[in-house]
């Protein structure tokens, strides 16, 4: 049993996402993998404990709860899906209703800030007191200028504003009796801040962090995309989360593959001819690193093996080389679902003389796996074996693929 919480974080992802034009509600919108609600759930369980409310749009409920337990991990039951209203001042008080009693402290979140820290939402919830509410800022660096239609009437001084973000964070029965009173009034405010202040609470300010930016626009989701690509989130705040589900973690395959000399023609090794090399038997052209590339990737993604999709009852891949294989075996991961990460492999065998090369068989096989890293290494064996004895190649190869 989870211990009861006394800090709520409602989630708010009921905004329909006009002005990010995806087609979709925008917390639905995926950011890589994922969509913009996973990562900012991803972000809010990886914070202290606290029950959770997502306010979902009408008929997306389901998807929110897909996200919520996905994210939540073994705090699933801290989660709870509710529907929001046409607003986002409704949409906030359908999460208030939702509260369990011994919360006191209550934080509003945008999903829109999917890529907020966990120790922003920390500190915010540690700095509500019974009386003040609390929000993260950042200072404003743009210069500013007061205009009238197209005229500049004169400079703002930026030095007495801020720009806020979310969680905004709240004593609990405070700001629901200030929900009563614009209820009442029937005003619509910008932010739970301003609804906070208009019925004569005070609300103070902590730092916030810049990367805590509103996914609002599409160059706003390319920038998302962009940092989580060049810095994905570490620290002791996500290494105290709960892991991910098992879907999502990487998978593994490994692939061998044995071809004997004696084909005709030229030798075709790594995705490259090698002119005055013999030539490997098999049905294509016995290039023994693609096809255990191959084998490696479809193992991985769980898709069976080369047999099955490029042997002899596929004769149209009679002579094919190794773009063709591995353009193909890409094409059947990604509509399986899944990415390349990297491949790994090594050849055994006391020809060709590789290294001088290795570079340039690297470029062709990754150039065919749409820019996936590719490494290659090949060694020896003393003498021994098959491949000692110059009879053929032996290669192994190891790839990671991950679900998209």
């Amino acid at each position: 049993m989870l211990p009861v919480p006394d800090t709520a974080i409602i989630v708010v992802a009921a905004g329909s996402g006009t002005r990010l034009d995806a087609g979709a509600p925008k917390a639905f919108v995926g950011i890589d993998g994922h969509s913009i609600l996973r990562h900012a759930l991803e972000g809010v369980f990886a914070a202290a404990p606290a029950q959770v409310i997502v306010v979902a749009p009408a008929g997306f409920e389901g998807d929110a709860e897909t996200e919520l337990r996905a994210a939540a991990g073994q705090r699933r039951e801290l989660g709870r899906v509710v529907t929001g209203g046409d607003t986002r001042q409704q949409s906030v008080a359908a999460g208030l209703a939702a509260l369990w009693g011994d919360v006191s402290t209550v934080l509003v979140h945008d999903a829109a800030r999917a890529l907020t820290p966990p120790a922003v939402i920390d500190r915010v919830a540690d700095a509500v007191d019974g009386v003040v509410g609390v929000i993260p800022t950042l200072p404003v660096v743009d210069t500013l200028k007061r205009v009238d239609g197209s005229a500049i009437v004169g400079p703002v001084d930026r030095d007495a504003l801020a720009a806020a973000q979310t969680p905004q964070g709240f004593p609990r029965a405070l700001l629901e009796s200030a929900y009563a009173a614009a209820l009442a009034s029937g005003i619509e405010y910008t932010d739970d801040a301003a609804l906070y202040a208009a019925a004569g609470h005070r609300v103070g300010h902590i730092p916030g962090d810049a990367r805590g930016f509103k996914i609002t626009t599409p160059a706003d989701l390319e920038r998302a995309r962009q940092l989580l690509a060049a810095e994905p989130l570490t620290g002791p705040a996500v290494a105290a989360a709960d892991p991910p589900p098992r879907g999502s973690h990487p998978r593994v395959g490994m692939g061998t593959d044995v071809h004997a000399f004696g084909g005709e023609g030229d030798l075709w090794l790594a995705g490259l001819v090698w002119p005055g090399e013999p030539a490997l038997s098999g049905h294509s052209d016995g290039d023994a690193v693609a096809h255990a590339i191959v084998d490696a990737l479809l193992g991985a993604a769980g898709l069976g093996d080369i047999g099955e999709h490029f042997g002899t009852a596929h004769p149209e891949y009679a002579g094919a080389h190794a773009e063709v294989f591995l353009a193909r075996t890409r094409e059947l991961l990604s509509e399986a679902g899944f990415v390349i990460g990297n491949v790994s492999a090594q050849f055994q065998g006391n020809r060709p003389r590789f290294s001088g090369r290795r570079a340039e068989a690297e470029r062709v096989l990754s150039t065919a796996l749409g820019g996936a890293p590719v490494s290659v290494t090949a060694t020896t064996t003393d003498g021994l074996g098959f491949s000692g004895r110059g009879e053929g190649i032996a290669v192994t190869a190891v790839a990671i693929v991950h679900p998209r």
